[in-house]
């Protein structure tokens, strides 16, 4: 199991701070708190320095903590700044080098999760030597498929290495903010579906459609855009059977992110492994922790990925 954060060369983001349940964070010019269930332990800065530095604090409403509800509620402006900005990240893999576009949202979240940059450039990494592969042997070019894609810099950094994408996730307002960050960052023609994970997934199965590459970074709860429910405990296992029989057995790269609280690198490996058949060593088979570290040396872990290269 590995332990994974966002490298230095990423001025466009930082953790300053975290604690007390809170995380102080800059994103570009701006600087904003925001509650994080999982900062246990105290702040390193005064509570006089958070308020003097932030421009942003988020407010939980009524909900927060509830199943469906646990990010909603407000924002509180302390200091003048635009509702919408964009960030640049900037690989050291030359070709990654994309524009996001941020906003403040009701639900806490501003557009990109931070300590999705190792992902960003596993699947970039993979993605770029399937490319180089397809071409020297007069293939067509890898398909990969990204579910429940949010604002799609996952979707990105496959099409930024040459892949044909898929981006699908089931709420419209997020995939056009995710077409709004494909043009910023100046690329183009991914293939845009705004459907039920689980139902597409399902579906291709049924099609016998085979990706060289499948990403999925599922929600804990969540609604189709017909109104299908969506509950992780009870449908994980079975996204991921349908991901093993459309990802191709050969020449090919999964990535599965989970944020849930109370899931471990080693349940998603168990999960995988079960959903694929997998006993024994195997070399392409890697799980651990994606976390984001502050100024102080404190380490606040995010999410677990399981990734999966055959």
């Amino acid at each position: 199991m590995t332990i994974e954060s966002p490298g230095e060369f990423w001025k466009d983001y930082e953790l300053v701070d975290s604690g007390n349940f809170e995380k102080l964070e800059r994103f570009g010019a701006y600087y904003m708190s925001r509650p994080e269930p999982k900062a246990l332990w105290d702040k390193t800065l005064p509570a006089s320095e958070w308020d003097s530095t932030i421009n942003v604090k988020f407010k939980p409403g009524a909900g927060f903590g509830k199943a469906g509800k646990e990010d909603s509620g407000t924002w509180d402006k302390r200091k003048r700044m635009e509702d919408q900005w964009t960030i640049k990240y900037g690989s050291r893999q030359k070709g990654l080098n994309l524009t996001l576009r941020l906003g403040l949202t009701s639900f806490k979240h501003v557009g990109v999760f931070p300590e999705q940059a190792p992902n960003w450039e596993y699947i970039y990494r993979n993605t770029s030597e399937l490319v180089e592969r397809a071409a020297a042997e007069g293939l067509d070019r890898p398909k990969v498929l990204n579910l429940f894609a949010y604002t799609g810099a996952a979707s990105l950094a496959a099409k930024a290495a040459g892949a044909d994408v898929t981006h699908l996730d089931s709420v419209r307002q997020v995939v056009t903010w995710a077409r709004n960050n494909m043009e910023l960052s100046h690329l183009e023609n991914i293939r845009w579906v705004v459907e039920d994970a689980l139902k597409f997934a399902r579906r291709e199965a049924k099609r016998g459609n085979v990706y060289q590459g499948i990403i999925l970074d599922p929600p804990a709860y969540g609604h189709g855009p017909d109104g299908e429910k969506w509950k992780l405990d009870e449908c994980l296992f079975e996204i991921m059977k349908c991901v093993a029989a459309i990802l191709a057995p050969e020449n090919s790269f999964m990535v599965l992110n989970l944020y849930s609280n109370g899931y471990s690198a080693v349940l998603g490996e168990t999960v995988v492994r079960q959903a694929f058949g997998l006993s024994g060593e195997c070399p392409g088979l890697e799980c651990g922790e994606l976390v984001l570290k502050d100024r102080f040396g404190k380490n606040l872990p995010l999410s677990i990925f399981v990734r999966l290269r055959r």
